[in-house]
């Protein structure tokens, strides 16, 4: 037990060492928060039901930060290690390879949730922000969003060969996701064709029961996404069970 939190703490240390993933999961939702916020302010809006842009935009950024660590960051690490025989070396001792992977999860996890307090912070502190919701429901979407988005993750890292094709094939599912799913330009603003389009990316949906719950609405309003991210979940889950490699 010992031996994994010391691997925990190393995961943790080689997170915080890498420029890009500080600062697309601290720095840049903040960055977005404030230059809207500069811009729009957080009086109510009709766009919003009501809501103000900063209100609207702090649960969409939360997704944001989901996508960094779970599309970006977590199958990135877990190609490297394989691509570096890691994991296969720590067969040959007495901790399993099947802690890094827990280790792994629980460092993005932890990073997750500081940069969503951050956000909040920055929304609370400077714009007024306010929450219409209840927290636990709002807490249960948030996980099922994450155990989501990491499933995707792990799926990537099950089937790619190498860190160049795993940050490829990320890059490829980071940035629709980053721009089609209101994560950062709001959804609503967005044409039909582009909303039809992002109904077929899980993160809009972990996005609309964040906003929704956010604003005060009722969990058993999303029973539809609730079913489609659970389902995304369990499908990528098997197929990264099928496919993962350890060497």
């Amino acid at each position: 037990m010992e031996a994994f939190g010391e691997m925990i703490k190393t995961e943790f240390k080689c997170f915080t060492r890498n420029f890009i993933n500080m600062f697309f999961v601290l720095a840049f939702p903040g960055l977005f928060l404030i230059l809207f916020g500069e811009i729009y302010g957080n009086d109510p809006s009709p766009l919003f039901n009501g809501q103000g842009t900063i209100d609207a935009s702090v649960p969409a950024y939360i997704g944001m930060i989901i996508a960094v660590t779970g599309i970006m960051s977590l199958p990135l690490a877990l190609a490297s290690y394989r691509e570096k025989k890691i994991l296969k070396r720590f067969k040959a001792t007495p901790i399993s390879p099947f802690h890094i992977l827990v280790s792994q999860i629980i460092v993005n996890l932890i990073m997750t949730i500081i940069g969503g307090g951050l956000l909040i912070l920055i929304g609370k502190v400077g714009y007024d922000l306010t929450f219409s919701g209840k927290v636990l429901p709002l807490i249960l979407v948030i996980l099922l969003s994450i155990i989501c988005i990491f499933s995707i993750g792990f799926l990537i890292a099950s089937v790619v060969n190498g860190t160049k094709a795993a940050n490829a094939v990320a890059n490829l599912v980071y940035f629709p996701m980053l721009f089609l799913t209101g994560a950062t330009l709001p959804l609503e603003t967005m044409p039909d064709k582009i909303k039809k389009v992002s109904e077929l990316l899980p993160l809009t949906h972990c996005i609309k029961m964040m906003k929704g719950l956010w604003q005060g609405s009722s969990i058993t309003d999303f029973g539809s996404e609730i079913m489609i991210v659970a389902g995304v979940t369990i499908v990528c889950s098997l197929l990264s069970i099928k496919f993962f490699r350890w060497d």
